[in-house]
């Protein structure tokens, strides 16, 4: 790959981001696009991996397309390029009018744009698709990468069809960018974006700065009531996250009676109140925020001190995120995870939700079989007795096993895979268990992590392939490791200075009765 004439990357980190130097991984993951490897970056939140495609993107020629989950990190991601002057930078989302779409199109064929940010929802849109394949792509970046594995924990299905754009598109270098991934979600990664000669840059898990603990509780109430007094007591701003939307509720009235300024937010509230609760929440005016796991991707608040855990995650990937969002300043921040093994029960119960039994499957089978050309999943809707969400699982599903194919257009259909339906659907509901096993062996990763007594940072650095030799001084394990110890050497100490103990008086005389 060709490189623009440039300063050297350090000069551009300088010039542009205000680096003294690139951060671990930066220039590792830089250096791999440039000599045209698709790129596969794990760094942890708060690491710089935007600058990685933004500094790529300065040195080489054509646009880069980044394809960015949710609009409102579009838009802070669009507003950063434009303080730091790196490019032209524009959005192509669902709220720009059909005047506003065609200027954007415009100014990417023109050449204007450096960057284009867009959801993958995008690319149902052929005529996003046939723009994209007019204009110099030369980088294509897939930020939150994770979202393409479909047993991750924030699995987006538009994500699964990047890979076959990218080929629309001449395949143009891809950058990978996720701040979680396990080795098995990397590989899946790899795989589903068809990624080629792929670099691996894997950098920084350890958050030093974050206190890590765990606190085990047999009651449910008992639990809740140490959660809201240590909340009470915690430094602010603080994340608490429930597993469900009326715990969500239930624990932000319990802090409010305390006298803390709490909010909730979850997916269940309309999008002006969840607008609301975040924009206060980032801007100090509320200390404590209760939230599912709806809240948290994308957002960059360095000084968040707290996060709670009023219920177990399902998996080790979710929580390590969950709890990287405190203390990106670098200063002093904690994490405790408030267990009780009844917790278990909900997070096996929420994992099974959803399950497809055969009969789902061959509706959607036979659906598509009786189809002479491909169609959009929409227009199945009408052919099988399933909601959205069942028929997208099951389109998934057959995916899976090679039995639906999505073209670059959005639609789907069936392969020479489908041809044996009975076939199909049973291999399909063996992928099925496969991923029940799989979810079930993340949450035990999980339990594991809330009962260990060893030093809580090396399990979870093991569990993503990074070594580390304890203590590392700042989790309640090594904290009481270390105490202990400390007794131990006192009461060595003591022994040893001090005269032998005698078990009873020298004069002492022993009656026997």
């Amino acid at each position: 790959m060709k490189t623009k004439k440039a300063p050297q990357l350090r000069q551009l980190a300088q010039e542009y981001f205000g680096y003294e130097d690139l951060r671990p991984g930066q220039e590792t993951a830089i250096k791999a696009v440039l000599k045209g490897h698709d790129t596969l970056a794990v760094m942890p939140t708060g690491s710089g991996k935007s600058a990685i495609y933004q500094m790529t993107a300065r040195l080489i020629p054509g646009a880069t397309v980044v394809v960015s989950p949710l609009i409102a990190l579009q838009r802070d991601q669009v507003q950063a390029i434009g303080q730091q002057a790196v490019g032209e930078a524009a959005v192509l989302n669902s709220t720009l009018s059909a005047a506003e779409r065609q200027e954007t199109f415009e100014s990417l064929e023109r050449g204007d744009l450096e960057f284009l940010f867009l959801a993958p929802e995008q690319f149902n849109n052929p005529e996003t698709v046939a723009q994209l394949q007019n204009a110099k792509i030369s980088l294509f970046v897939i930020d939150e990468a994770h979202c393409v594995c479909a047993w991750g924990h924030d699995f987006r299905p538009d994500y699964l069809r990047l890979g076959p754009v990218i080929e629309s598109l001449g395949h143009p270098c891809i950058l990978a960018l996720t701040a979680t991934a396990a080795p098995p979600v990397r590989q899946e990664i790899l795989e589903r974006l068809g990624m080629q000669n792929p670099a691996i840059v894997v950098r920084g898990f350890n958050r030093p700065n974050i206190y890590l603990s765990a606190e085990r509780f047999e009651k449910t109430a008992e639990k809740d009531s140490a959660l809201i007094e240590q909340a009470v007591q915690a430094a602010k701003p603080a994340i608490v996250y429930a597993a469900t939307r009326k715990r969500t509720e239930e624990l932000a009235t319990a802090l409010q009676e305390e006298g803390i300024n709490a909010g909730h937010y979850h997916a269940g509230m309309k999008q002006s109140d969840r607008t609301a609760t975040e924009t206060a929440f980032m801007q100090d005016e509320l200390d404590v925020l209760v939230a599912t796991i709806a809240f948290g991707m994308g957002v960059d608040k360095p000084n968040i001190r707290t996060v709670f855990h009023a219920d177990i995650s399902d998996s080790i990937d979710a929580y390590y995120q969950e709890i990287g969002r405190a203390g990106r300043d670098g200063e002093p921040a904690r994490a405790t995870l408030f267990y009780d093994p009844s917790d278990l029960n909900l997070r096996r119960f929420l994992n099974q939700r959803g399950q497809l039994d055969s009969e789902a499957l061959e509706q959607v089978a036979e659906a598509l079989q009786q189809q002479d050309e491909p169609v959009r999943p929409k227009a199945l809707e009408a052919q099988v007795d399933l909601s959205k969400t069942k028929l997208k699982k099951a389109l998934n599903q057959l995916a899976e096993v090679d039995a639906v194919e999505t073209l670059v257009t959005g639609e789907v259909v069936s392969t020479e895979g489908m041809e044996d339906t009975e076939a199909a659907v049973s291999a399909a509901l063996a992928a099925q268990e496969r991923q029940q096993q799989f979810e079930k062996s993340r949450l035990e990763m999980m339990r594991g992590y809330a009962e260990v007594r060893d030093c809580r940072r090396r399990y979870l650095l093991s569990y993503f392939g990074e070594t580390f030799e304890p203590p590392c001084d700042n989790c309640d394990n090594c904290k009481a490791a270390a105490k202990q110890e400390a007794s131990s050497d006192a009461s060595a100490s003591s022994s040893d200075s001090a005269p032998a103990r005698i078990p009873f008086p020298i004069n002492s005389r022993v009656q026997h009765t």
